[in-house]
Formats: structure tokens, C-alpha cells, sequence
């Protein structure tokens, strides 16, 4: 049977179908536990959020599946900025600040990057799997998770960055193609030389590493998965398909300028946080343009806050992040379940 994968034995799940990890509000433990409880595996975007805040949302999805689910985490090294570079970037965005009338206070963009104590929390908390975008985490933090029998899982947009995710010890490697919604997981080079497309880039990566392939980035439908198996990869991950389930936590304003998309109109831009994402093109995205000052990820990210957190409380998306990925037109309205026994069905129909 085509679910009976290396990756699908390995995570102990029925289907080899991973829900991507979107950070920011998407992935509600209502979605993640559907996920999982269909046959996939739900994964946790837990890039924004603190240990303690990760705590709570593992317990609540514990609370509704007994089955295996995952937590991501960002690899995120610290950024030094100049006070005047600072300003800069502060102050490209100020007339969207006055337009949207937040106040010209520019905010603490020191944070904590440090991810140990979350995954001390998904040790004691029971969790099945943990992925990491961005990079790789240090050896000890891959060494604790092994110990603890828990999958760890990197994430790759070359073939470079595939072989350094084996190398490091990592379960599986997730073959992020430039179609995908959402931040790239670049992180070795210059991020714009991993705009490779998923069809292109899942067989390379296969041919150079051992580990299990997770194709990512376009998959919407049975036709995907079942080009990413003839591929050779072991399983996908899917995204953007999800951000218009009910469960989803995605804005109304972000599922409603996914389900209207007319034409292919996402792009790839560093203007909200300062590291690339393809989204849904908007005013924020048109005014940010090459001119603007943008400070480096998470800095920008912190600078824009603000604003899309308003803009949003406004019933604006003019000025929010509407992340997505380059097969909006495929998406539907319909709840996790109706979405994995249409996907399941048609997959049965496809590779018999």
C-alpha cells in the first residue's frame, strides 16, 4: 500500500502526510489534533511562542489525540544592528504606521533566542516528533532529543543543506521547494540561490542523502503526493491547503485572500520580518519595495508587529502577512476530516 512508507513507520503514523508547522497563529491545537487523528502527523509552529506557551498548547492537544504529533522550532542566530540602522528601518515604515494611526514608538527588538528550555518542555511533555527550520541546532540539543526517543526532523532548501541535516544526525530531512508558503528554511548561503522548485529539487536531494525525503511546497491534492512518491520522496508535508480548514487559526481575512486569489500572485519578500516568505502581494509588500531599509530576521519581524497586529484588528489585510504557497487556486473551505478523506480517497484512485 502506498501509506506503508519508511517515514510513515518511522513516526508511527498511518498516512505519510505531515501538516507544516506555520508559526504565527495557524496551527491551533484543534488543528493539530485533527491532523493526527485522521492519520497524519500535526505538527506545533512553535517558532513565536515561549517554553511556558508551548507547554500549554502540547497539553491541549494531548488533551484531544492520543496519537503522535510534533513541535517546530526556529534556529535563529543573534543579530547585531546599529543604533542608526535601527532607525532606518523604523523609519521606512512609518507612514504605514501613520496611515494605520499606531504610535511612533519604536520597540524592544531584543529577545530571547534561545530554544534549550523548549525542548526540555517537549521531553517532559511526551511529544513524538521535533523539527527545526532555519538550521541546524546544536549537537547537544539533537543528542538530548535522540535520547529521549523523540523523531528529529531538519528542514532543507538545497542539496547542500540536505546532506548537513543527515551529517548532524537528524531522522528526516524536509525538501522545502521555493513554491512553498511561509518563511524559506534557507540557511546555508544566500537564501535566493534555494529557490529551487520542489520537482527539482526532491530527486537531487534523494540521490545524496539516506535519510527519508519529505517533499514540500505546492502539494495541494493526490496529484502532488503522488508526484512526490514517483519522486522518491517518502512522504509530504502540506501547508497552505490547511490555512482554510475550519480549524485553522488563520485570520478570516488571510483564508478569505486565499480563497478569492484569481492568479498566481504570491511573492517572496523580506519586508515584514526580514527574512524571505512568499505570501499573498499586498500594499505593505508593493510600499516595502528594494528602496526600503529592512533590519535583519527576527529584528524587522519585532519592527512589524505592530502593524500587522493592527492592521489586522482593523479588518485590513492591506498591511498583514498573508502567507501562502503557489497552488492557492486549489484551495477549498471544508474541515480537516473532509479534507484527509477526499485526499486519502483520491490518492487510493492515483497509485491503486
Amino acid at each position: 500500500m502506498w501509506n506503508k512508507t519508511v517515514l510513515s513507520q518511522l513516526l508511527q503514523i498511518e498516512y505519510p502526510i505531515i501538516q507544516a508547522p506555520m508559526a504565527g497563529g495557524p496551527t491551533t491545537p484543534q488543528l493539530v489534533s485533527e491532523v493526527s487523528n485522521s492519520g497524519g502527523l500535526g505538527m506545533i509552529g512553535a517558532g513565536y511562542l515561549s517554553a511556558d506557551q508551548v507547554r500549554t498548547v502540547i497539553q491541549e492537544v494531548h488533551q484531544q489525540t492520543k496519537l503522535p504529533f510534533g513541535v517546530n522550532l526556529f534556529v535563529v542566530e543573534e543579530q547585531e544592528i546599529s543604533e542608526s540602522d535601527l532607525h532606518k528601518s523604523f523609519d521606512a515604515l512609518e507612514p504605514i504606521r501613520k496611515a494605520l494611526k499606531i504610535p511612533n514608538e519604536v520597540p524592544d527588538v531584543k529577545a530571547s533566542l534561545t530554544i534549550e528550555r523548549h525542548v526540555e518542555v517537549i521531553i517532559e511533555e511526551g511529544v513524538s516528533v521535533c523539527s527545526f527550520t532555519f538550521g541546524i541546532p546544536p549537537q547537544s540539543i539533537i543528542t538530548r532529543l535522540k535520547e529521549n526517543n523523540i523523531i528529529v526532523i531538519g528542514t532543507a532548501t538545497t542539496v547542500e543543506e540536505a546532506i548537513a541535516v543527515e551529517r548532524a544526525g537528524m531522522d528526516a530531512v524536509v525538501a522545502q521547494g521555493s513554491e512553498a508558503g511561509g518563511h524559506r528554511g534557507s540557511f546555508l548561503g544566500e537564501s535566493k540561490g534555494g529557490l529551487i522548485g520542489t520537482m527539482a529539487l526532491v530527486p537531487q536531494i534523494v540521490d545524496h542523502v539516506k535519510i527519508p525525503v519529505i517533499a514540500s511546497g505546492g502539494i495541494m491534492d493526490a496529484r502532488g503526493f503522488a508526484s512526490s512518491s514517483m519522486l522518491g520522496a517518502e512522504g509530504v508535508q502540506m501547508g497552505t491547503v490547511f490555512l482554510t480548514t475550519v480549524e485553522s487559526g488563520a485570520h478570516d481575512l488571510h483564508k478569505k485572500a486565499i480563497m478569492n486569489a484569481t492568479k498566481e500572485n504570491t511573492v517572496i519578500t523580506k519586508s515584514f520580518s526580514g527574512k524571505e516568505a512568499r505570501g499573498m502581494e499586498n500594499n505593505f509588500i508593493r510600499l516595502m519595495n528594494d528602496n526600503a531599509f529592512i533590519a535583519p530576521y527576527p529584528i524587522q519581524n519585532t519592527l512589524t508587529k505592530p502593524i500587522r497586529k493592527e492592521s489586522a484588528n482593523q479588518g485590513n489585510a492591506d498591511y498583514m502577512s498573508l502567507w501562502a504557497g503557489q497552488g492557492t487556486r486549489l484551495n477549498k473551505e471544508m474541515t480537516v476530516k473532509e479534507l484527509f478523506e477526499e485526499l486519502v480517497s483520491e490518492i487510493d484512485k492515483k497509485l491503486k
